[in-house]
């Protein structure tokens, strides 16, 4: 039963991580037309932004090498109204994706020098001087209107430095800010956050110029917290949530990272609240389960678990039965 609570957007934008975010951290890798079927079957169900995937070199992440063969399997989504983001982590990943028609890409920088090592073999200066070049391409020229989005990892702690200064993720948030990104996506990269430290830092954020309207959050359920968490920054005015559906995703370069906030919990919870979203929750439900079959493994989404009757024990076979 909807009972919405004062202070609160009366519209959220999903930004649907699953197809990219999800798969890219699978132990197999999935067929093309599987990846696909999971993008179309997202969009159907009202998502109207769905990242489908990563133009990264084939060595680094090896579940997203099809990315030249899955983004023309998509891209009529776009004639729909739905924005498909691809991710680029150089010039020449931008070149890829431009050449098939790309409209929306993002880069991703580190707010620490342990992550930005291990992600890009950078350190966060060499990595923000690397995507200038590409988000100003991106901006101007014949590309002219590609939306950028800057994605932040790290922002509230790091396994191998620890509690992250907030003058410290508000740098790097201003530096992306001011070579041109259109969007920042906050990061909680192993789910470390809690509350006050989302409202702590999206008010630090705020203090720089950074406005939230500029502003998602990524937040990862490690330890419980990531509906909290999106919580307390719908709060203080967020209106984009990153979420994979199924609960998806961690990050092949920090172990400790698990899975993304699910969907389908994100969409019972603001339902709940009163929040439109436009996603249809069963048809959501629905394409989760069919891809935990694909990947021959449960959903860890309590929402799915709970409108499907799934248990965590059950084989994906008798998940569908």
């Amino acid at each position: 039963m909807p009972v919405p609570a004062p202070g609160l957007p009366p519209r959220v934008r999903i930004h649907e991580v699953g197809a990219r975010d999800g798969l890219q951290n699978e132990k197999t890798v999935v067929p093309t037309e599987v990846k696909a079927e999971f993008v179309h079957r997202l969009a159907d169900a009202g998502l109207t932004t769905v990242e489908a995937t990563s133009f990264v070199h084939p060595k680094w992440v090896p579940q997203l090498a099809d990315a030249e063969r899955l983004y023309p399997l998509v891209r009529e989504l776009g004639e729909r109204g739905v924005a498909l983001p691809v991710l680029v982590p150089n010039a020449r990943g931008l070149d890829r994706a431009l050449a098939l028609g790309a409209r929306s890409v993002a880069v991703f920088a580190s707010a620490t020098e342990s992550f930005a090592k291990a992600n890009l073999n950078r350190t966060v200066d060499e990595s923000l001087a690397m995507f200038e070049p590409v988000v100003t391409r991106a901006k101007g020229g014949e590309h002219g209107g590609v939306r950028v989005r800057g994605y932040l990892s790290m922002c509230f702690g790091d396994p191998w430095e620890g509690p992250v200064p907030l003058a410290q993720v508000v740098r790097v948030a201003r530096a992306l800010l001011d070579m041109g990104c259109d969007e920042l996506s906050l990061g909680d990269t192993i789910g470390v956050a809690t509350p006050g430290h989302v409202l702590a830092l999206l008010t630090a954020l705020n203090a720089e110029g950074v406005p939230t309207d500029r502003i998602g959050v990524h937040f990862h359920d490690t330890y419980g917290q990531a509906l909290a968490n999106t919580l307390a920054a719908l709060q203080h005015g967020v209106t984009t949530v990153d979420a994979s559906a199924g609960g998806l995703g961690g990050c092949p370069f920090a172990k400790s990272a698990t899975g993304n906030l699910a969907t389908e919990d994100l969409v019972w919870m603001l339902t709940g609240l009163g929040v439109e979203t436009g996603v249809d929750l069963g048809r959501l439900t629905a394409t989760s389960g069919w891809m935990a079959g694909r990947l021959g493994r449960p959903s860890p989404s309590r929402t799915v678990r709970a409108l499907t009757g799934a248990t965590a024990d059950q084989s994906p076979e008798e998940q569908q039965s």
